[in-house]
């Protein structure tokens, strides 16, 4: 129920709440702003997957653990990227479109890059047995649909959208939070026993990615805020997306081969609570030097 019903619905809510708060312009700024916005996107889309395969190479996880990493270094960052990039004073219209972005060519990506996980760290058997269409359908109505019509509704119902943007996004943070703490709670001897590896994993992602981040966009000229948002945008990733793909893949094997969708769920969720403690540094440092 949990993991067939219940997440994807809830990711589905996240993802509208995301989308009432973008505008058509949000998707053209990337002709507006090419160079800022192509930036985040290689730091994004390239750099963190290689990252995140790279450290894995050298942690002792459970392979279903190393491929819900992967899944976590695959998603865009979310509304949770963009309202902490409002917090470290950085270019909050610059992470909207690289959210933006993301969202919709992460659902086109995923499908390619999942099985090649599960393949690589699980066996080629279970890489092989992926239905991708089904995986790509199920990506696409959890995500690229929700956002769409929240987009639609925001461009042809903007007051009544921009009065709804407030509650909407309290609801599905709210949301977010009760999954979290329900896939940590019914899975927390799991957790425990795998913590002492996963957190540092966690940890080292969230710290190496924040860095690249900021120094690559630095060294290609971006500005003190549009190097914020590329190094939030890179290092802070969509937990809740994290955990609806994890579930999504889980339920798509249904060979019984993983007996249950939290071993492909758990690293976002822990995630989904390391990632603020590690950022906060960050969030106080770009805050005070953006002012």
């Amino acid at each position: 129920m949990l993991a067939n019903v219940v997440l994807p619905l809830v990711l589905a809510f996240i993802m509208f709440s995301l989308g009432i708060g973008l505008r058509f312009a949000d998707f053209g700024r990337v002709f507006v702003r090419p160079g800022a916005v192509a930036v985040g996107l290689v730091a994004q889309m390239l750099i963190l997957p290689v990252v995140a395969f790279v450290t894995l190479l050298f942690f002792d996880l459970p392979p279903a653990f190393k491929v819900g990493v992967m899944i976590l270094s695959f998603v865009p960052g979310g509304t949770t990227s963009n309202m902490i990039t409002r917090l470290a004073r950085g270019d909050v219209a610059l992470s909207v479109t690289l959210t933006a972005v993301v969202s919709i060519i992460f659902v086109v990506t995923l499908p390619i890059l999942i099985p090649a996980s599960v393949g690589h760290f699980q066996s080629a058997e279970l890489g092989a047995s992926i239905p991708v269409v089904e995986l790509f359908l199920k990506a696409f109505l959890i995500t690229a649909v929700p956002v769409t019509i929240g987009v639609l509704l925001r461009q042809f119902l903007p007051d009544t959208m921009a009065a709804a943007h407030g509650p909407v996004s309290l609801v599905a943070t709210i949301l977010f939070v009760v999954l979290v703490l329900a896939i940590i709670g019914t899975n927390l001897d799991v957790l425990r026993a795998q913590l002492p590896v996963l957190g540092p994993v966690l940890i080292l992602l969230n710290v190496v990615m924040l860095a690249i981040g900021w120094f690559l966009a630095r060294l290609s000229g971006l500005e003190g805020r549009a190097a914020t948002t590329v190094a939030l945008e890179a290092g802070v990733q969509n937990a809740g997306l994290g955990m609806a793909i994890g579930a999504i893949l889980w339920a798509s094997l249904g060979d019984g081969s993983v007996p249950d969708f939290s071993v492909y769920a758990l690293p976002s969720a822990a995630y989904g609570v390391l990632m603020y403690f590690v950022a906060a540094p960050f969030v106080l440092w770009r805050f005070f030097a953006n002012r």
